[in-house]
């Protein structure tokens, strides 16, 4: 995989608990900092379906 741009919410800071997002050509993809190794990837249109999920509140427990 090419030297991907990691970044996270400000929120975090320094914190080593956050979700950390890169962007590519082909998609998305997302890992936790404390599992960097774990990643998962989305198209473009899975993760704007994701966001607009968490906007909408889909998720609140």
């Amino acid at each position: 995989m090419d030297e991907l741009t990691w970044r996270k919410p400000s929120i975090c800071g320094d914190g080593n608990n956050c979700p950390e997002v890169a962007i590519t050509a082909d998609g998305v993809l997302i890992r936790s900092s404390l599992v960097p190794d774990g990643i998962a990837q989305f198209t473009s249109a899975e993760w704007r379906d994701l966001v607009a999920a968490i906007r909408s509140g889909e998720f609140d427990l």
